[in-house]
C-alpha cells in the first residue's frame, strides 16, 4: 500500500460504532471497550476488547480487527505464506527479532494496563513466531506506526480496504474521512 491509513485516537464506542461492529462481525460484539482505530471511511476497523469477557473467560486478543474487507485481504496474505516467511526472518534477523519482542512487550503492557491475564501469551504468535496477521495488523493500527514491525509490514502489503467505501451501512460516520492524530 502506497499510503497506509492514518493513525487515529482510541475512543469510547458510540451506539453507531457498536451497530457497525455488529454488522461487520455478524454478531453482537463481546467485551468491546473502545474503538482502537478508525478506517479512513470513518467506521471502526479495530476495536479494543476486555482481557476478560463478562463471564470471566480470558480473551487475550486486546486489538480485534473488525473490518471484513481488511480481514479478507489479510487472509489472502496468510494463505500466500507471508506468516511463514516472516517467522523464518525472525530466526535470522536479530534486529527484526528484537523489534518484534518489543512489540510483544508493548502488547502485554497495553493489555495489562486494562487487566492482567496471568500465564497468557500476548497474541498473534508474538514474540517468537507469526501466527495471526490479523492480530499484528490490529496492534499496528491501534498503536500507530513503528510499534509492531511485522504488523506495519503487513499493512504495507494490503490494498486500501476502504477504497470501495464503508464495509457496513447505517453509520453516521460512513463516508467521512478521519484526521490523523496531532
Amino acid at each position: 500500500m502506497e499510503t497506509p491509513p492514518p493513525h487515529t485516537a482510541a475512543a469510547p464506542p458510540t451506539d453507531a460504532d457498536i451497530a457497525a461492529v455488529g454488522e461487520q462481525l455478524g454478531r453482537v460484539p463481546r467485551g468491546l471497550r473502545a474503538v482502537a482505530h478508525r478506517c479512513p471511511c470513518g467506521l471502526p476497523d479495530v476495536v479494543e476488547t476486555a482481557p476478560r469477557l463478562e463471564d470471566g473467560t480470558p480473551f487475550p486478543t486486546l486489538y480485534y480487527l473488525t473490518c471484513p474487507r481488511a480481514a479478507s485481504a489479510i487472509g489472502t496474505l496468510e494463505a500466500n505464506g507471508v506468516m511463514r516467511e516472516m517467522t523464518a526472518r525472525l530466526a535470522t534477523d536479530d534486529e527484526l527479532a528484537a523489534a518484534y519482542r518489543a512489540a510483544h512487550e508493548d502488547y502485554l503492557a497495553r493489555r495489562d494496563a486494562v487487566a492482567v491475564l496471568e500465564n497468557f501469551p500476548s497474541a498473534g504468535g508474538m514474540p517468537d513466531r507469526v501466527k495471526c496477521l490479523h492480530v499484528l495488523v490490529g496492534h499496528a493500527l491501534a498503536a500507530g506506526p513503528g510499534v509492531n514491525p511485522l504488523g506495519d509490514e503487513a499493512i504495507g502489503l494490503l490494498p486500501p480496504w476502504w477504497g470501495k467505501g464503508p464495509c457496513a451501512g447505517g453509520c453516521a460516520a460512513a463516508g467521512e474521512t478521519v484526521k490523523e492524530d496531532a
